[in-house]
C-alpha cells in the first residue's frame, strides 16, 4: 500500500485549488485502471485522504461515485474495498466492449484517421515487452483500446468506457499468467493499427471482433477455474 499511496501523493497536484470529489474519483479510477489497486484491497480513508490532501467528506463522495460505477464496494462495519468481479461481470464488460469498440471502428468514415494515440499505445506495449513488464503490457493494451474509442471524438463514449476499462483491469488482476494473456494481443493491436492506416475499416473491425472474443474466452476460463462460475473471488 505504501507504493500506491506514494503514487497518489504525486497526483495531488492534479487537484489544484478547486479540489472536488469528481477529480478525486477521476484519479482513483485512473489508478485502478493502471493496476495500482488489486480487487479486494481495502481503501483507507485516512491514508488516501492524506496522500491526496482532501477532506474525509470529499473522499467519501468520491468513493460513492466509484461505487456507483461498480469499481468499489462498501461493506458494513468493514469499510470500502476495490470490487471483486464475477464471471457475469467479465462477460458483460466484454459484451459492452464489443458493442462500443466495433461500432467506433465501423463508423470512422473516410481516412486518414488521427492514429497518434493508438500508435503510441502500441509503442508503449513494445517497450513493456522488451523490459519483460507484463503488467505494463496489460496497461498498454488498455491504453490502445482507450485511444481506439477516442477516435469517435465523443466525450460521452469516452466517459462510458473509462469505467469499463477500469473494470477490465480488475479482471486482469485475476489472471495467473499475464504474459500469456497479454503478449499475443500486442500483435493484434498492430494489425488493427495497420488496417486503420490503410483505411480498411471492415478488416480492422473483423480483427477487433475476433480479438475480443478470444480475450473473453481466456479471461473467463481463468475465472471459472479459480472461483467457479457466478462466484466472487474470495
Amino acid at each position: 500500500m505504501a507504493e500506491q499511496l506514494a503514487g497518489l501523493a504525486d497526483d495531488r497536484a492534479l487537484l489544484g485549488r478547486t479540489s472536488t470529489a469528481e477529480r478525486v474519483s477521476d484519479i482513483l479510477r485512473s489508478r485502478i485502471a493502471d493496476g495500482y489497486f488489486a480487487p479486494g484491497t481495502r481503501l483507507s480513508e485516512d491514508s488516501i485522504g492524506g496522500a491526496l490532501g482532501v477532506s474525509r467528506n470529499t473522499l467519501r463522495e468520491a468513493f460513492r461515485l466509484l461505487t456507483h460505477e461498480r469499481l468499489l464496494v462498501h461493506e458494513l462495519n468493514r469499510g470500502v474495498f476495490v470490487r471483486v468481479l464475477t464471471v457475469e461481470d467479465v462477460e458483460d464488460i466484454y459484451r459492452t466492449r464489443r458493442l462500443v469498440e466495433c461500432a467506433v471502428v465501423r463508423g470512422l468514415g473516410e481516412p486518414p484517421y488521427p492514429l497518434e494515440g493508438p500508435s503510441e499505445a502500441v509503442a508503449e506495449g513494445q517497450r513493456a515487452v522488451r523490459e519483460g513488464d507484463w503488467k505494463g503490457l496489460g496497461t498498454a493494451n488498455i491504453h490502445f483500446h482507450r485511444e481506439l474509442v477516442a477516435l469517435a471524438g465523443s466525450e460521452r463514449t469516452d466517459e462510458l468506457m473509462r469505467s469499463v476499462f477500469a473494470e477490465l483491469r480488475l479482471a486482469f488482476h485475476v489472471v495467473d499468467d499475464p504474459h500469456r494473456l497479454h503478449e499475443p494481443y500486442l500483435a493484434r493491436n498492430q494489425q488493427i493499427l495497420r488496417a486503420l492506416e490503410a483505411g480498411d475499416l471492415s478488416g480492422a473491425e473483423e480483427i477487433l471482433a475476433v480479438y475480443l472474443d478470444d480475450s473473453l474466452e481466456r479471461v473467463v476460463e481463468v475465472y471459472r477455474r479459480r472461483v467457479g462460475e457466478g462466484e466472487a473471488l474470495a
